[in-house]
C-alpha cells in the first residue's frame, strides 16, 4: 500500500509509517513525503486553523499524487487564550473512499515560549531560541523538550495517527 505524507519532515513521515504498521501489521507499506501547501499560516493559531491545515494538506496531496492508497496531513498548532498557550496537532488521513481524523493531546507551553510566538516566531523557532537547539521541530519537538523525551514529537503524534485510522480498520461500520 502506498502512503503519501504531505510533508518532508522525517518526524511526520516516520510517525505515519509507525502508526500504519501498528494498525495494519499484516500489510506492507511504501511511504513518501511530499511538499504541499497547508493553505493556512506557517504557525496556525487556532484549533480550526490547525485542522484546516491538516485537511488541506491531505486533500492537496490526494489531488497531486492520485496513485496512492492513503494521503496524510499532519499540522501542529497552538491556541492562545491570552493567559495561557497550548500546543497540539491534527492528523487527517484521506483514503480512496473514507477519511479519518484525530487530534493529539494538548499541553501548556512555557510563558517564555508563548511570548516569542506572540512576537511572531513559530513554535519550533521559539523552542530553538529558548532551549538553544537547532531544528527541534524535525527532532523531538516541544513535547520532547518539555518531557525530557519521555514523549517525543513522533510518539506524541503516533497515537493520533492510529486513532485517525479507526475508520479504515473498521470500514464495514464507517
Amino acid at each position: 500500500m502506498k502512503i503519501i505524507v504531505a510533508s518532508k519532515n522525517p518526524v511526520k513521515i516516520n510517525t505515519t509509517l509507525d502508526g500504519f504498521k501498528e494498525m495494519f501489521p499484516e500489510q506492507e507499506f511504501e511511504i513518501e513525503g511530499v511538499s504541499v501547501p497547508s493553505g493556512v499560516a506557517d504557525q496556525p493559531k487556532t484549533d480550526k486553523e490547525t485542522f484546516e491545515g491538516a485537511n488541506n494538506r491531505s486533500l492537496t496531496a490526494k489531488q497531486q499524487f492520485p496513485n496512492a492508497d492513503f494521503w496524510v496531513g499532519i499540522e501542529g498548532g497552538i491556541e492562545d487564550t491570552g493567559t495561557e498557550m497550548t500546543s497540539f496537532a491534527w492528523i487527517v488521513i484521506q483514503g480512496k473512499n473514507l477519511m479519518g481524523k484525530s487530534r493529539t493531546g494538548t499541553f501548556l507551553l512555557s510563558p517564555k515560549v508563548a511570548e516569542l510566538i506572540r512576537s511572531g516566531l513559530e513554535l519550533g523557532d521559539a523552542d530553538d531560541k529558548i532551549f538553544r537547539m537547532k531544528n527541534s521541530k524535525q527532532q523531538n519537538g516541544a513535547v520532547g523538550i518539555l518531557t525530557k523525551d519521555l514523549l517525543t514529537r513522533q510518539s506524541f503524534y503516533e497515537v493520533s495517527v492510529i486513532l485517525a485510522l479507526i475508520p479504515f480498520k473498521n470500514s464495514d461500520i464507517y
